[in-house]
């Protein structure tokens, strides 16, 4: 884990090869990226449920070539944890919600003010049942629309209300019905009027679409046609809400990190593939997507990321 000033990942034109963006090994790759700054805390959770906390600018700096520090000298992590979702956070406030969601398509809110104590140990911060896994972590003012998107190209878009406030140790409620061994890979927060939904592949493969695309349903249903999943785009492995003058850092499994501005891509079906967003080397995949939040953004809105920031 490391963090690097996002000035060293100069914006690049749609289909640019991108640059290193972390050293890796084999067996060692990169999970994460996201966008904070050296003030706010970040709230680590887990694939198990558990959450910790920590501060960005205990996080070491390195360079864009550099591996970072083990994330087990930074947190006390259990043997088996993986991280799932990092949510950067100014305050831990009564007014403002924390939305999980699970592979398995489970999603729960609870108050963001019931994780304000986190210790060094960590704490319990959502219940997983055996054989599923937190996924996604994401703050919302609780007044907001929802959008859960699958590995196999589905989506569904449903009001937060369908989610009544639950405690810590809840589990959550059912936010779609996959179909077969489909799985949940992002969830968006919709808050901004001039939002579009963008969906990106692990081929780099993206567009992006109207949220009106995709009709308002209650949760629990199986969604519609988010992409249309072929061999050439392969799955989808991130989905944002972006308005225009956004910017997005792309990261593949090489740790190779592509910026660009959404502006370059165009709005377009729901249905479709998509286009060209950066060129992978052979055998590598793209991972994860952050948007590139304006410091004024309210606090720690977790659309950027999967991707959840400065920099994992």
């Amino acid at each position: 884990m490391k963090r690097v000033g996002i000035d060293t990942y100069r914006a690049q034109r749609r289909g640019g090869r991108g640059l290193k963006g972390m050293g890796t090994k084999d067996e060692d790759w990169v999970e994460h990226l996201f966008v904070a700054t050296a003030h706010q805390y970040l709230m680590i959770f887990t694939r198990q449920g558990q959450c910790y906390w920590l501060k960005v600018w205990q996080i070491p700096e390195g360079g864009r070539n550099s591996r970072g520090k083990p994330i087990v000298n930074l947190l006390n992590l259990g043997p088996e944890e993986e991280i799932a979702a990092v949510v950067p956070v100014r305050e831990f406030s009564d007014d403002h919600y924390l939305l999980f969601s699970t592979r398995l398509g489970k999603i729960k809110k609870t108050p963001l003010s019931a994780y304000g104590n986190v210790r060094t140990v960590g704490l319990n911060a959502i219940n997983i049942r055996e054989g599923d896994e937190l996924i996604d972590v994401q703050i919302t003012e609780g007044d907001n629309e929802v959008v859960l998107a699958t590995r196999d190209g589905l989506a569904i878009r449903f009001h937060e209300k369908d989610v009544r406030p639950m405690g810590r140790a809840a589990e959550g409620v059912r936010g779609i019905n996959l179909v077969g061994d489909d799985e949940v890979v992002g969830m968006v927060v919709v808050s901004r009027p001039e939002a579009t939904l963008l969906v990106v592949s692990e081929n780099g493969m993206g567009k992006r679409s109207e949220v009106d695309a995709y009709r308002l349903q209650g949760r629990g249903g199986k969604g519609v046609i988010n992409l249309r999943a072929t061999q050439k785009t392969g799955r989808v492995v991130a989905i944002k809400s972006v308005v225009p003058g956004d910017q997005l850092m792309l990261i593949t499994r090489n740790g190779v990190i592509n910026r660009q501005s959404v502006d370059e891509i165009r709005v377009i079906g729901r249905a479709t593939q998509g286009v060209k967003l950066v060129n992978l080397d052979e055998g590598d995949v793209v991972v994860d997507v952050a948007r590139v939040i304006p410091e004024e953004d309210e606090n720690g809105s977790g659309e950027g990321g999967a991707a959840s920031t400065d920099d994992e």
